[in-house]
C-alpha cells in the first residue's frame, strides 16, 4: 500500500503454501515489500523493540507459530517479530486458519487475546454477496485492515438496517 513501509518473512511452511495455494511465488511477494529478511535472521530490524512499528499481521498463521507466540518461544524472526510486537504493545493480528480448534488451541487464542493480539480466522462474510474467491479473500484483509486502521476500499460496509425517521 502507498504511504506504508512494510516488511516481510516467510516461514518454510509459509513459502510452500504460497506455491500451492496461490499463483504467486515467495520472490513475487518478496519484490511487493519494502524488506524482507530469512526466517533464522534474528539480529534483523524488527526483532528489536527499539524497531518502530505500527502493527504486525501474521497470514496465514499457523497453529505452531500461534502456539509459540501464546508460549513466548521465540525460536525464529518470525515469532520473535511478535513476540516483540506484544511487549511493545502494538496490534498484533493473527489469521490462525486451521480449524476445527480443540481446547489447547482456544486456551492459546485466549492466552493470546490476553496479551493484546486479535485473533481474526479468515472467515467469510456473505452479506456483499461474493461471486469469486478473491472477493471472499478480500473482505478478511478489509477486515484485517480495519484492525490496523488503514483505509482502503476492499469490500462495501454493511450499512443495516436504519429505523424509520
Amino acid at each position: 500500500m502507498k504511504g506504508i513501509e512494510t516488511h516481510l518473512v516467510i516461514s518454510e511452511n509459509g513459502e510452500k503454501i504460497i506455491r500451492h495455494e496461490t499463483k504467486y511465488r515467495p520472490d513475487d511477494l518478496r519484490s511487493m515489500v519494502d524488506y524482507s529478511y530469512g526466517i533464522d535472521d534474528v539480529g534483523a530490524a524488527i526483532s528489536s523493540g527499539s524497531f518502530l512499528r505500527d502493527a504486525m499481521v501474521v497470514a496465514p498463521c499457523s497453529i505452531k507459530t500461534m502456539s509459540a507466540l501464546a508460549n513466548s518461544y521465540t525460536e525464529n524472526l518470525l515469532i520473535r517479530a511478535g513476540d516483540v510486537t506484544l511487549k511493545e504493545h502494538k496490534p498484533l493480528v493473527l489469521l490462525v486458519r486451521e480449524t476445527p480448534f480443540h481446547a489447547g488451541h482456544l486456551e492459546n487464542m485466549l492466552r493470546l487475546a490476553r496479551m493484546g493480539a486479535t485473533i481474526l480466522p479468515p472467515i467469510p462474510g456473505f452479506y456483499n454477496k461474493p461471486k469469486t474467491i478473491d472477493d471472499i479473500v478480500d473482505h478478511t484483509i478489509a477486515r484485517t485492515l480495519d484492525l490496523m486502521g488503514i483505509k482502503h476500499s476492499l469490500s462495501r460496509r454493511w450499512t443495516g438496517k436504519h429505523p424509520a425517521r
